[in-house]
């Protein structure tokens, strides 16, 4: 009999929120993995002492949330390619001894994307650029997307991050001031939702756009998992376009962060129906 169990969890402020830890425990459980999941409140002064307590009491690795994603770097031995990239860590592995940063946020979301489109040559319609944005984006750059306009309220973020793209991945880009009833411009693809708008308990929050600008044939995608059907995506759904939930993202983004830490490659299945019991999505 084994009573130890190998530790992952993750450091957020706020934490009670995040349904992260119901999925990754219903993995675990799924493969039989004598591991479990910690959802730990943690503030910004004490990060530090977190990250050593996770080296100290040997986690295999940990996720970070909200406000952790760009200052855990400092904590961290090495970064991963993209995550060096995007400038910030969702994911920390324990790796010979060293903890890695990773970011499974942008890889997460290109996985559930790739289904539903082609993302070589695509031109993308950006709302956002703080750490999720920053993760969707250079992926998709990365991934083949040929043009990304960034649109932003913030104008010195939202510039940041198009020279950031068009510098360090093949694709264009360029920054749009986000300005009342913004629309969606003609050829582009995929049109994104990074940023925190319509998240729970907001749900009924929308994205300031001319919503008669989008049309059937673009894929709409939102990164809010919490609810599964934002506004954005009752709305898009309605004006014909191909929709993409939240839900994906969260799903993909944490098995990539089970695979880094485990080497299992688990049912992302199990994990999405477990989401979708919490939040009662139909079945």
């Amino acid at each position: 009999m084994n009573f130890l169990h190998t530790l992952t969890g993750s450091f957020a402020q706020p934490a009670a929120e995040n349904p992260t830890v119901a999925m990754v425990e219903a993995a675990y459980r799924h493969h039989g993995m004598a591991w479990r999941y910690l959802n730990c409140e943690v503030s910004p002064e004490r990060l530090a002492d977190a990250v050593r307590g996770a080296r100290a009491m040997g986690w295999a690795g940990f996720n970070c949330s909200l406000p952790h994603k760009v200052t855990v770097i400092e904590h961290l031995d090495h970064l991963a390619p993209s995550a060096q990239i995007i400038g910030a860590v969702n994911t920390v592995v324990l790796r010979d001894g060293l903890l890695v940063g990773e970011n499974t946020d942008g890889q997460g979301f290109v996985e559930a994307l790739r289904p539903v489109c082609s993302i070589e040559g695509q031109r993308v319609l950006l709302f956002g650029a703080g750490g999720a944005a920053r993760a969707v984006a250079v992926e998709l750059a990365l991934a083949g997307a040929a043009h990304i306009t960034v649109v932003n309220r913030g104008r010195l973020r939202g510039q940041e991050l198009a020279d950031l793209i068009a510098a360090k991945t093949p694709a264009s880009a360029e920054y749009q001031h986000w300005h009342p009833a913004m629309p969606v411009l003609a050829g582009t693809g995929i049109v994104v939702n990074a940023t925190s708008i319509g998240l729970f308990p907001n749900g009924d929050d929308q994205l300031d756009l001319d919503w008669a600008t989008l049309r059937p044939g673009m894929v709409v995608a939102d990164a809010i998992p919490n609810p599964p059907r934002t506004h954005l995506i009752r709305t898009a759904e309605a004006a014909g376009c191909t929709v993409l939930d939240g839900l994906g993202m969260l799903v993909n983004q944490g098995a990539i962060a089970i695979r880094l830490w485990s080497g299992v490659d688990v049912d992302r299945a199990v994990m999405r129906r477990e989401l979708e019991g919490l939040f009662g999505v139909p079945a």
